[in-house]
């Protein structure tokens, strides 16, 4: 995925923890600079792409008044279901701290300027985790998962790290469009509204509801 020009990122993290000093390379794609938002963290002032959202509880500063349709994505050492559920229904991403690399933090930012939401390998973890532990959790996952095909499967399990249909083609060798298809095919079957509410039901961190059985 390319974009006609560089990013420009808003950091809300406290001073001296930022992880990443060198992010963005010079050879970047996607990112062309961060800008450092003070304490307490505010909308930027100054025009932003992504605001990335670091520090160690997510929940307080994630209700702040974000500028309009600036996306936002969490990075922190939480991994607890109800943490992680609370962020992604928020329309927020989630990188646990440790669980990436700068080049998964470049394209989990310029996907979320296009709507992708991003979940880290261990917030995906968490969840499913979360979902085993509740009572017949995992049983209510498999009878829902059993609704789909091989295929539709395949694409619940790469929509749920944040890619996008034109990167699940990619991957899959399938059309666009397709992909597209197959979104609706599984929306219908899961009762979903859209793709956040797929990937919280498909992660067992939402109630399955009036599941509809094929045939």
């Amino acid at each position: 995925m390319r974009t006609s020009r560089k990013l420009t990122v808003a950091l809300a993290c406290p001073e001296g923890t930022w992880p990443h000093p060198d992010w963005p390379a010079p050879d970047d794609p996607y990112v062309g600079q961060v800008v450092q938002l003070e304490a307490p963290f505010k909308p930027p002032e100054a025009t932003a792409d992504v605001v990335i959202l670091c520090c160690e509880d997510p929940s307080a500063p994630l209700r702040q008044p974000w500028a309009a349709d600036v996306p936002v994505i969490v990075i922190s050492p939480r991994r607890d279901t109800e943490t992680i559920v609370e962020v992604f229904r928020g329309g927020a991403g989630y990188l646990v701290e440790g669980d990436y690399c700068t080049c998964m933090l470049s394209s989990a930012v310029v996907g979320a300027t296009v709507g992708h939401t991003y979940l880290s390998p261990a917030a995906c973890a968490a969840l499913r985790e979360g979902a085993r532990r509740m009572p017949t959790g995992g049983e209510a996952m498999e009878r829902l998962r059993s609704l789909l095909s091989p295929r539709e499967r395949q694409i619940m399990e790469l929509l749920s790290t944040g890619l996008g249909a034109q990167e699940i083609g990619l991957r899959l060798r399938l059309s666009e469009k397709t992909v597209r298809n197959n979104l609706s095919n599984i929306y219908a079957k899961l009762d979903a509204r859209g793709s956040t509410d797929a990937v919280l039901r498909w992660l067992g961190a939402a109630p399955v509801l009036r599941i509809r059985e094929c045939g």
